[in-house]
């Protein structure tokens, strides 16, 4: 059975297999060392979490988090419970709010059932979570690595790791999102792994904190 990218074991076997068959990806394999998973709830939280830091900077996003958090509005019914001034008092932006709201009722009413969602093919996976609003490809992608801990989503539209392949591969300039899909198609089914392994490269690189964007 192929493994998820939750567990260190699961991304070396997969880093190992990609590079086997892409060997031009072996030196950067070799130059950054172990690559570790990056692990986040799965479900409403780590959907929830996901939507906080769409577009903000890392500590903005983990500020806001936290407070969430605090609040205990981690589940469905529980963010359901707390009203929007509330919420809203915790840097939610009203379109985050409205997102995770729509998120929280798309749960409850059985419309959205994370246990079939994080077992489903990506495609598909996609489609289903990008129905709601608010949830755009990049939000689904995220979930699906970071909490699903899927081996095949890469992110192409992810600012970060358009820079950082256009680094690993001299490019003049980054990579657009349309012609990452393209270039990644080729490390299927471990494209997961190689996204992990282009953060962690650029994450190098550039001395920063790129690889916890989320």
């Amino acid at each position: 059975m192929t493994p998820t990218i939750d567990t260190a074991e699961g991304v070396a076997w997969h880093l190992d297999a990609l590079t086997a068959r892409v060997p031009a990806l072996q030196p950067m394999r070799q130059s950054v060392g172990v690559v570790l998973p990056r692990v986040n709830p799965k479900g409403f939280a780590g959907m929830a979490k996901v939507i906080c830091g769409q577009q903000l900077s890392v500590a903005s996003a983990r500020a806001i988090w936290g407070r969430v958090e605090g609040l205990g509005a981690v589940t469905a019914p529980a963010y359901l419970a707390f009203d929007e001034p509330t919420l809203r008092a915790t840097g939610l932006s009203r379109g985050k709010y409205e997102t995770i709201r729509g998120l929280a009722l798309a749960i409850e009413a059985g419309t959205l059932d994370f246990g079939l969602i994080d077992d489903m093919p990506a495609p598909l996976a996609i489609e289903t979570l990008t129905q709601l609003k608010g949830i755009g490809p990049w939000t689904a992608e995220i979930y699906l690595l970071f909490c699903a801990g899927h081996p095949d989503v890469f992110p192409a539209g992810d600012l970060a790791l358009q820079k950082a392949v256009a680094h690993a591969f001299d490019l003049p300039e980054r990579p657009q999102a349309k012609a990452l899909i393209d270039l990644s198609d080729a490390w299927s089914p471990h494209r997961g792994a190689a996204a992990l392994m282009f953060w962690r490269d650029f994450s190098a690189m550039k001395n920063s904190d790129a690889w916890d964007a989320l």
